[in-house]
């Protein structure tokens, strides 16, 4: 039964129907597959709205006759190409230390004691964070601080900017990529002392 639904362009409102069934009948077998195959739920709603992004910006353009077969495929292709790139995702992997030898700076961050030396640390943390952001482009900035911090989907932000998730993820990455580059400083005087 799954097979027999097939989407095609040039419907315009009978297509949306359909994608909106479609996001009904597989959201949550969607979910759990993506969910078993990944390692955080983040990760997981991330992917599951690229495909939900790629449905619509394909249904537009050319038929799709097996709708389970390809929604599932392009998930795998997804999750594929996330490990494949193996980038740093969120604010956790750049507050992870190296290989386990370092202080826990998460738990330092997270840690609410009055000790002084923790406070002290936090502070230098998010001074050098601060830092860092202010040295990003504008649009890799927003992005990392948006979705980071601000708690916000790719999506919603494509949204708010209207631009291409893959771009928003993109911008992201570098990012990451710069902060943790600057962060790394702040690890090796931290193990130092």
């Amino acid at each position: 039964m799954d097979e027999l639904l097939t989407i095609s362009p040039g419907m315009p409102s009978s297509s949306r129907k359909n994608i909106t069934a479609v996001i009904t009948r597989f959201g949550q077998r969607l979910m759990g597959f993506i969910r078993q195959r990944v390692g955080s739920e983040a990760d997981a709603e991330d992917i599951l709205q690229d495909v939900w992004y790629q449905l619509t910006t394909t249904v537009d353009t050319e038929p799709i006759e097996q709708i389970s077969g390809w929604l599932f495929a392009v998930a795998r292709n997804k999750i594929v190409d996330r490990y494949r790139k193996k980038r740093p995702e969120s604010l956790d992997m750049l507050l992870q230390s190296g290989g386990g030898n370092g202080p826990d700076i998460a738990g330092i961050l997270l840690d609410e004691s009055a000790n002084p030396e923790t406070a002290n640390l936090r502070a230098l943390f998010w001074k050098a964070l601060q830092e860092a952001l202010e040295e990003l482009p504008e649009e890799q900035r927003i992005v990392f601080e948006w979705h980071e911090l601000s708690g916000l989907s790719f999506k919603e932000i494509a949204e708010l900017t209207g631009e291409n998730v893959n771009t928003l993820i993109s911008r992201k990455r570098y990012a990451v990529i710069h902060l943790r580059e600057r962060l790394l400083t702040l690890y090796h005087e931290i193990i130092e002392n």
